[in-house]
């Protein structure tokens, strides 16, 4: 009898040693095949540069500026494989939601690399969403009133909404948060701003980037370096005469608050800061690039401002250089609102005359791809 349960008791301790043993097998095998997984991830977009042709490269750079044709907007997106469009008041006007959210799918349909799909919706004086069939009769305050009224914490519900109901409608990007800050209340974007001093609307920009961020929406701080109270860049030339030393102490302090928060985008001014580059507006200029590269160690996309803008037109006009070429050249990764028609073989020609390298264009193509990557829209 004694022999009976010594022989259970070694048979119990046999199958247990076997169980555990299985056991520690599995925890080794898990951790590999994980690591293995995020490994593949740059791998994708990496043997996607390399399968892309020159021309779908230039066609990615590009972030066109939405007609409000329909039509026509569908059509170029498939034929220049456009890497973003950004839509204006024509592409929600007589649009049902329904409608508006199946256009934004077939303009999805048509990208091969997937498309980022952006609006201004600032909140008060720039709200695209305002008085549309996908704002139903919703007030988007500006971000002066919405801290007036609760602070930061109604700032960041605010955002969030507002984020979750451009996701819902298929706009994956939002140029927005406004990081400028003006003193004067008379200054041309003042209204648009916190309306606070450098410090606040430090503390201000991570609250709203990652409200923005939190529903799966790209969020663009603009306009680097910081718009001061420098007069309209939409009619012609504006000029800061602030030297370098200032601007890292004041304006440079909520583009800093946003680059810690991981913000997706940052967009530049075309404004000409004297202390950076005298002769050329922000958007164009190598130097105020490098400050944001080399200083303050952004490693996101980079965006011009609108380049059918009234500063950049009479530079082109000036210069007689193509401005998407510099544009490049200054350090950009996507041309807002460029003439990707005449601009991709002006870009190529570039390339064959080595005036942009192709390293260049594939390392702006990798961000906007990783990025499309985080959105979930990369296909």
């Amino acid at each position: 009898m004694k022999k009976m349960k010594k022989m259970k008791f070694i048979c119990i301790l046999l199958v247990a040693s076997a169980f555990l043993a299985g056991c520690a097998q599995k925890k080794i095998s898990t951790p590999k095949s994980n690591s293995k997984r995020a490994v593949q991830k740059p791998e994708v977009i990496d043997k996607k540069i390399k399968s892309m042709t020159l021309d779908q490269k230039i066609g990615q750079l590009y972030f066109a500026h939405s007609s409000g044709n329909y039509k026509q907007m569908l059509h170029d997106v498939k034929k220049y494989q456009l890497g973003g469009i950004t839509l204006f008041s024509p592409d929600y006007q007589r649009r049902s939601q329904s409608q508006f959210q199946h256009e934004m799918q077939n303009y999805q349909k048509a990208s091969q690399h997937g498309l980022l799909i952006a609006t201004d919706q600032e909140g008060g004086s720039v709200s695209r969403l305002s008085k549309t069939s996908l704002a139903k009769g919703r007030d988007f305050l500006s971000p002066q009133a919405l801290y007036r009224k609760g602070g930061l914490k109604k700032i960041k519900q605010e955002n969030k909404e507002v984020a979750q109901l451009l996701r819902k409608n298929g706009i994956n990007m939002d140029f927005a948060p406004v990081a400028d800050v003006a003193l004067k209340p008379s200054s041309f974007i003042y209204d648009r701003t916190l309306g606070e001093n450098y410090q606040k609307t430090a503390e201000y920009i991570p609250v709203a980037v990652k409200a923005i961020q939190s529903k799966n929406v790209a969020a663009v701080l603009k306009h680097f370096p910081g718009y001061g109270d420098a007069k309209d860049t939409h009619n012609g030339f504006a000029k800061i005469d602030k030297s370098l030393s200032k601007y890292q102490k004041e304006d440079l302090l909520p583009f800093k608050a946003g680059i810690n928060s991981k913000v997706s985008g940052i967009m530049v001014s075309h404004i000409i800061i004297n202390s950076l580059e005298s002769k050329k507006p922000a958007s164009l200029s190598l130097k105020t690039h490098q400050l944001l590269r080399n200083n303050l160690q952004y490693q996101g996309l980079i965006i011009t401002d609108d380049l059918q803008m009234g500063a950049i037109t009479e530079y082109g006009r000036m210069s007689h250089q193509n401005v998407d070429v510099l544009a490049l050249q200054a350090g950009n990764d996507l041309l807002l609102g460029g003439d990707y028609q005449s601009g991709i073989p002006a870009i190529k020609e570039a390339i064959r005359k080595g005036q942009i390298s192709e390293k260049q264009i594939n390392k702006s193509v990798k961000r906007i791809l990783k990025l499309k990557q985080k959105l979930n829209i990369l296909k």
